[in-house]
This record gives structure tokens, C-alpha cells and sequence, in this order.
């Protein structure tokens, strides 16, 4: 931390960072409620990882225990969103561990996270954006008996561009443009359609579960198997501990993998600044949606292990599935429909979190300052919307991103680092600043924070650390080369207007 304006640690305060959102020209419509920001966190949870995840981690990691597996990713989370808590209601500012850095570590950091969230926000809108539009072909070809031309179902199709996963991102756009509020009521409807399908899983599933299928809950442990060179776990280079599947130690395992369907909630953090009361609802929020997802993910998980022995659960498909081995088809119809309108929800808040990081950075003079110009009539980022979600929908047409996805994961887990840390130098550094909601017992919990996050990146592949150095090593050049003079931090250091 820096106060010197040449400094690469510069920190730029909270105040700063309030009266900029006040500029009529970069300012945000605040529109939403506790009730949005809730929804919003709930929507792009519930994804890919509550129909996915669910049986590769019980087939293959944890069994029946996999539900504990949740437990311990959300025990994760939640240690991160009490941090992300105390800064998105002290720093209510669009950007979210971005801007949290900058009013806390200095600007460097802030620019390598917010590098990192446009990396994994980018990433994970078009992942997902390309796995609805397998669903929606999957669901044609199943019930109407038509299927897209091959070369429009996208690379991993054996096409050459995934026409829907374009035109998916280009629609988010556009109703992004129009305005969060818009975004946030699609949402709410698309949100009770996907609880709607996960509380029909726990309910009818109820019904044919066999108490046999729950022997042994925690089956004995193996050694994992391959996994050698750069696609074994860093952990296991470093220290030579190899990870095993199942037992104790591979409900841990487990959770590394389920952690995905977890990413996501604090994508609710970036959006602060277009909360009405920030102080007070920004914390609800973001442990809310937190809270109901975990919650969900235990009880579908217990359900779905008891209607089919976890070794025979399909690693795509497992809710549906599950379904069809107790011949009840029209369930697992309901399943596959469900998991590919909830995914919409996923892509556009994505997309909603990248922007506004984007925009934020923009504000901030380290990237363009023509990107944080809001629309005269919707007061949304418009110009830095439509520049991505272009490129994303273009990423999302042409790539088959099934390896750069765990990118994701570590750029998550590496924010949740960065924003505990956060927590505990700006309550050393400002301890005068008026905090609605405190995170409690600090440092404890921030430290906690930290240690368990380390320890599932530490659980990712050493090729994915390799990638995620590359990228991050990109990003500390073109902070040099272009955000270290153009910042606003920079020209108040040379007697300019701030």
C-alpha cells in the first residue's frame, strides 16, 4: 500500500472511489433490491454444477458423501462471502474484488484481479453459453426429431461455429443494454423455473430412494489413477501428496471438483453499485443466495445417491438419469428442460459480472475511458457491454473451451484470496471507515479464507497454474505498457483534474 502517485501500489480510497460513481457521465441506475441481488446469486449458481457435477464427483471421487463434498465448498464460500460482505457493503462501487483491492492493496493487485475476473467471467459466459447450446440440441433432437446443420452445432459438435451459442451471448447483450433491472425480472422467472425442477428432483425423488444404495456412505479410499506430469494436481508435485478417491480424504477431492458449482455467487458483489441500499443488502444477498444454493445442493445430492448406486450414475447427465433407471421418463424430461433454461440465467449474470468489472477498470483511467460511458437513457455501461459480449459471443462460436474452463476455477479461488487479504489490511490501514457489515472475528476468518482456498487451487492441475501464469504475466505487461500512465491515480500525480 502506497500513497505515493508513481507507486504501483498506489491505493485509491473509498472515497474516491464513491464520488466517481456520482459523475453524471459514468454513473449507474441503482435499481436493485435485496430480493434482485438474491436471485441474481441464486441464477448463476444453479448451473451446470447441480447437473453435472453431482454424479462425476459421487462416481468417481466421494459416493454418497459427495453430499459432504457440498458442505465443504460452501463451508469455502462462505468464509470468502463474508469478506466479499464487508467490502461490497462498505465499498458499494461497481467491481467487486477489483475495486476492493484498489481501495486496499494498491493498484497493481487491483489490476491483476480485475485481469483475473475478466479472464474467468469471459470464460465462463462462453462455456456456459456453449453448454446450453448443447442442451437445446440434445432436447430438439430428442422430442421434435431435428437437428442442427453440423456445421453450426459449434467445435465440439464437429462443426465449425456453434450458431446458438452466438446468438445467445448477442441476445444477453442486447437486454443487458436495456438495463439490469430488465435482466434481474428474466432472471427471477428463469431462477423459479430452475428451483422449481431442483425441488421436483428432491421431492419425487424421495419416492425411490433405496436405503441400499447408501452402503458404504463413505466407500474406501483408492489411489487415483494416470493423472501424471503436468495433469497431476500441483499439491502432488510440490509435496508428493497424491490425492486419493473416496475415503475421507476424497471427500476433500470431491470438493475441488464441485467447488464449480459454486462459482459464481460473487459475481453479486459487482453489482454494489446498482443496489439501492448497498450496506444493507448487499451482505443478504450475496449470504442468501450462498445459503439457499448450499442448501439445495446437500439435499439434491442425498436424493439422487439413494435412487441409483453411485457407481452406475452417468457422468453427464446424472439428475436425469437417475430418473430413467427408476422408469420415470417424464421426470428426467423435466430435468433436461430445466437445466437448459436455467443455464441462460448463468451466461447473462456472467456477462452482467465481466462488464462491470470492465467498466470499473475503465472508470479508473486502466483501460480506455471511453468504455465507462453510460447510456443517456438506461444508465448501463453500453459501450463495454457490447464490446464483450461481441467477443464473447464470437469466443463462444468458435472455440471448444472444455480445457480452458478449470481457468475459471483458479481465477476464482485466486480473487477469494485477494479480497480476504483486502479485508484484513483495510482494517489496519482504515479503521475509521463506517462498516454496516463486519465480517467477524478477523483475522481469523480472512486467514481461514485464504488457507482453504490456497488448498483447492493447490488440488488443480499443474498445466492449469502454467496457463493461468502465462495469462496474469500478459496482464502485468499491459499495465506497464499502457494502465501505470493512463491511470486517473497517475494524473492527479501529475497536478491533472481528478
Amino acid at each position: 500500500m502506497s500513497t505515493d502517485p508513481n507507486s504501483p501500489f498506489r491505493t485509491k480510497t473509498v472515497e474516491q472511489s464513491i464520488r466517481d460513481t456520482e459523475e453524471p457521465e459514468h454513473a449507474l441506475r441503482k435499481s436493485l433490491s435485496a430480493w434482485d441481488l438474491t436471485v441474481f446469486g441464486v441464477g448463476v449458481i444453479i448451473g451446470t454444477g447441480i447437473f453435472v457435477l453431482t454424479g462425476i464427483a459421487a462416481r468417481n471421487n466421494a459416493g454418497p458423501a459427495t453430499a459432504l463434498s457440498f458442505v465443504v465448498s460452501g463451508v469455502v464460500c462462505a468464509l470468502a462471502a463474508l469478506c466479499y460482505a464487508e467490502f461490497a457493503s462498505t465499498v458499494p462501487v461497481a467491481g467487486s474484488a477489483y475495486t476492493f483491492a484498489y481501495a486496499s492493496i494498491g493498484e497493481l493487485p487491483a489490476w491483476i484481479i480485475g485481469w483475473d475476473l475478466v479472464l474467468e467471467f469471459a470464460l465462463g459466459t462462453a462455456v456456459v453459453a456453449v453448454g446450453w447450446s448443447g442442451y437445446v440440441r440434445h432436447l430438439m433432437h430428442t422430442n421434435l426429431g431435428w437437428d442442427m446443420p453440423v456445421a453450426l452445432s459449434g467445435p465440439d459438435a464437429g462443426g465449425t461455429f456453434d450458431l446458438m451459442a452466438f446468438l445467445l451471448v448477442l441476445a444477453l447483450t442486447a437486454i443487458l443494454v436495456v438495463g439490469t433491472k430488465l435482466s434481474a425480472r428474466i432472471t427471477a422467472v428463469v431462477v423459479a423455473i430452475k428451483v422449481f425442477v431442483v425441488l421436483l428432483v428432491i421431492v419425487a425423488g424421495l419416492f425411490f430412494i433405496k436405503a441400499d444404495n447408501y452402503s458404504p456412505f463413505i466407500p474406501p479410499a483408492q489411489p487415483q489413477e494416470g493423472g501424471g506430469g503436468w495433469t497431476a494436481p500441483l499439491v502432488q508435485l510440490l509435496f508428493g501428496y497424491e490425492p486419493t478417491n473416496f475415503g475421507i480424504m476424497g471427500i476433500f477431492t470431491a470438493a475441488s471438483l464441485v467447488f464449480f458449482a459454486f462459482i459464481g455467487f460473487d459475481v453479486v458483489a459487482t453489482a454494489a453499485e446498482e443496489t439501492k441500499n448497498p450496506q444493507r443488502d448487499m451482505p443478504r444477498g450475496i449470504l442468501g443466495s450462498l445459503l439457499i444454493c448450499t442448501l439445495l445442493y446437500v439435499a439434491v445430492t442425498i436424493v439422487v445417491t439413494g435412487m441409483q448406486y453411485y457407481a452406475e450414475m452417468s457422468p453427464t447427465a446424472p439428475l436425469a438419469e437417475a430418473f430413467k433407471s427408476v422408469n420415470q421418463p417424464f421426470f428426467s424430461g423435466a430435468i433436461s428442460l430445466g437445466a437448459a433454461v436455467g443455464l441462460i440465467t448463468v451466461s447473462m449474470i456472467l456477462l452482467l459480472g465481466q462488464t462491470r468489472v470492465f467498466f470499473a477498470m475503465s472508470r479508473d483511467g486502466l483501460l480506455p475511458r471511453v468504455f465507462s460511458v453510460t447510456h443517456p437513457k438506461y444508465r448501463t455501461p453500453y459501450r463495454a457491454t457490447l464490446l464483450l459480449g461481441g467477443v464473447i459471443a464470437v469466443i463462444a462460436g468458435f472455440t471448444s473451451l472444455a480445457k480452458l474452463a478449470e481457468l475459471v476455477n483458479i481465477g476464482t479461488l485466486f480473487a477469494f484470496v485477494i479480497v480476504a487479504l483486502g479485508v484484513i489490511i483495510l482494517r489496519k490501514t482504515r479503521p475509521d471507515l463506517h462498516r454496516s457489515f463486519r465480517t467477524p472475528w478477523v483475522p481469523v476468518i480472512p486467514i481461514l479464507s485464504m488457507a482453504a482456498s490456497l488448498w483447492l487451487m493447490l488440488n488443480l492441475p499443474a498445466e492449469t497454474w502454467v496457463r493461468f501464469g502465462v495469462w496474469m504475466l500478459v496482464g502485468v505487461v499491459v499495465y506497464f505498457l499502457y494502465g501505470k500512465r493512463k491511470s486517473r491515480l497517475a494524473q492527479v500525480g501529475q497536478d491533472a483534474e481528478y
